[in-house]
């Protein structure tokens, strides 16, 4: 079958109105830089490669039935994309080969950096992971009622993933101007397609989510040009995405090292009878459209380039740096957060002053929306954007499928496009669903190709609600350990919406954790008028000098009350509300511990692993000298957080230890 639809394909395929000799040279680039790769494979020049022979004509095909303001999501074998771009060849060559000149500075290997002015936005190794980024793209499109389309690859091994199915889903649903193009090349590594899925076309998937699929011949560079050209005119009509299906064939191994034995040769032999630049090659020569001579020549001219760029990249050194350069290079630059107003404040909840934070950052700028589930007519489940809808419009309040990873990756995209959005999870436990979005894809962007992304993600966390495992746990270290997030754990209405504002105006991605208890159990002054706070410096949230208790979120209200019982004991105990977890504010705490001499990490997520343990280690490898008992930590039992609310107070939650743990440390 497929052999057939392939011959008629081809045969079919319109030429008319090309620039054939442009065409043949955007096709035979990357098919001469693979054959010097190849060589230098075989020199021991370059130890690895991911190549795209025999695949060459989907990504040309692509590029070129595309508009220069489209963006394009490549992988791994799609170097016709960047060379139909006309992305440079030295430097590129020295991106691929990790030398001095690259694009990233040695910090992306191949295919997996970005350049935005491109309009070319790199892949991460976790598949299928940019197709909810290009359903933001599409988005931006949009919402700025500019005519561009985003263009994302697969190959058909990533459509089994969860994230593929979710920007689908969302593209559809959202009639978004995206085309999903799956390289059907018959192997996810070694795993033949007949063990991938149960079906040959994964174009058939199509109708499931409402959109038009079609299988065409990917190695007929004229079949892909008048489908993604088709595709691009139906998005940009607002006719929503499309799904297309090139099926093709990787003549080499995934990657060179892993070679091809596990292919039958006859597999082999036969695909390459359907090579995709000999095809346009003896077409073009059959049909006159160029001299063997001039086909002849522009190889050459090519061969000459390449050589030229390869060459050049070879004998640059290699990348090299220092760890303070590429620490500082982590995140965007913080600027300094303005003065608080000086003009009145009202007494508001924790709940009411972020969404107060909310409202006025949405108020004041256009490019902040908010996406999540139920979160536009019902409000969200705590009822932060109860109104939302009314004041800003479907548009900037705008409800979701149950897609955590897709709507992550969404938020990405529209970072990507200059907006700011805001993404709440519904509970901050299912956060785990898009945890590869957030920890590999938002967290690294900015170090890797230097983008920044404003994206917060808001995060409703913690227990003392009798909610049980699933919806009360305290996942923030899990995230500290991710370089490129900021982590921010506020504790009063006042920091709520001082740091959530910061927040929305950070260009990194932010995880704003709100704990679900202090919604409605906490009140205070808050300013009526917007306001910042730095991201970074804690709060002395009481002063003393026996003891030195570190926490934040419910753990400060848990620390605050224990100090005043030991004020009426005569004990004076100094408390600190870190309210940012990354960065954390180590100054403040080692000043502290310097005057008190004894440290109490307090939190309400499990012990073992928990951020505590990062705090009590900094002390005592900065400050040891100054402590006169070692730090303890306070934290709850390591076994999930129970539903019945008297076995999470008495048996798991930290308020129930911390004052034999303070008695213990003051008595040392």
């Amino acid at each position: 079958m497929m052999e057939a639809y392939a011959m008629a394909s081809f045969l079919s395929a319109p030429a008319a109105g090309l620039d054939l000799k442009a065409l043949c040279r955007a096709l035979l680039l990357p098919r001469v830089i693979e054959e010097k790769m190849l060589r230098l494979i075989r020199q021991s020049r370059l130890s690895k490669w991911f190549s795209g022979y025999g695949q060459e004509a989907i990504a040309v095909g692509c590029a070129w039935a595309l508009r220069p303001e489209d963006y394009i999501l490549p992988t791994h074998r799609n170097l016709g994309v960047w060379t139909t771009r006309g992305v440079p060849l030295k430097p590129l060559f020295c991106q691929l080969m990790g030398r001095q000149g690259g694009f990233t500075r040695g910090r992306d290997r191949t295919f997996h950096f970005g350049l935005p002015d491109a309009r070319v936005i790199g892949m991460i190794s976790h598949m299928a992971a940019m197709l909810p980024v290009a359903g933001g793209l599409a988005l931006a499109a949009r919402l700025k009622r500019e005519p561009f389309v985003a263009l994302a690859f697969a190959g058909e091994g990533a459509t089994r993933e969860g994230d593929f199915h979710e920007a689908l889903n969302l593209a559809a649903v959202w009639k978004l101007p995206a085309i999903f193009v799956v390289e059907n090349n018959g192997y996810a590594l070694s795993t033949p397609l007949d063990e991938e899925m149960a079906v040959p076309d994964v174009a058939a998937a199509a109708p499931g989510y409402g959109m038009p699929g079609e299988v065409i011949d990917g190695n007929d560079v004229f079949a892909v040009i008048d489908a993604v050209d088709r595709a691009a005119g139906r998005a940009r009509r607002g006719d929503g995405p499309t799904l297309l299906e090139a099926k093709t064939f990787r003549m080499r191994g995934h990657e060179e090292a892993s070679g091809t034995r596990y292919v039958p040769p006859e597999l082999i032999d036969a695909w390459a009878k359907k090579d995709p630049v000999d095809r346009f090659l003896r077409r073009v020569l059959e049909e006159g459209a160029l001299e063997q001579s001039e086909l002849d020549r522009i190889r050459e001219e090519l061969a000459a380039l390449v050589e030229d760029a390869a060459e050049y990249a070879l004998a640059q050194p290699h990348v090299s740096g220092d760890a303070e350069t590429e620490r500082r290079d982590v995140f965007v630059p913080a600027r300094p957060a303005p003065p608080a107003p000086a003009g009145a404040e009202t007494e508001k909840r924790f709940i009411d002053a972020i969404s107060d934070g909310l409202r006025q950052a949405m108020d004041r700028d256009e490019r902040v929306l908010i996406m999540g589930q139920d979160i536009a007519g019902y409000g969200g489940v705590f009822k932060v954007t109860e109104g939302f809808l009314a004041q800003f419009g479907a548009d900037r309040v705008r409800n979701t499928p149950l897609i955590e990873s897709g709507i992550l990756g969404a938020a990405m995209g529209l970072a990507l496009e200059g907006f700011k959005p805001v993404v709440e999870m519904q509970y901050g436990d299912f956060i785990t669903c898009g945890f590869n979005q957030v920890v590999n894809n938002l967290a690294t962007t900015r170090y890797r190709w230097g983008a920044p992304l404003p994206v917060v993600i808001r995060a409703p966390f913690g227990g003392s609600i009798g909610a049980g495992p699933f919806h009360s746990q305290s996942m923030e270290a899990w995230f500290c350990h991710v370089p490129g997030l900021k982590v921010v754990a506020p504790s009063t209405p006042r920091d709520a919406k001082g740091l959530l504002m910061a927040s929305i105006e950070d260009h990194n991605p932010v995880l704003f954790f709100e704990h679900k208890y202090l919604y409605r159990a906490v009140k205070g002054l808050v300013a009526d008028a917007p306001f910042e706070f730095e991201l970074g410096r804690a709060r002395l949230a009481r002063e003393g000098t026996d003891a030195t208790i570190v926490t934040y979120g419910i753990g400060v209200l848990w620390a605050l009350e224990e100090a005043e019982h030991q004020r009426e004991r005569g004990v004076s105990i100094e408390v600190i509300d870190l309210r940012t977890l990354i960065p954390w504010d180590k100054e403040m705490v080692l000043a502290s511990v310097a005057k008190t001499n004894r440290l109490l990490a307090l939190h309400e997520a499990p012990m073992t692993g928990g951020f505590g343990a990062e705090i009590a280690a900094r002390v005592a490898e900065d400050a040891f000298a100054s402590l006169d008992a070692p730090p303890v930590r306070v934290a709850g039992e390591d076994f999930p957080i129970p539903f019945s609310p008297e076995l999470e107070k008495r048996a798991y939650s930290a308020r129930s230890r911390l004052r034999a743990a303070l008695d213990r440390l003051l008595e040392y």
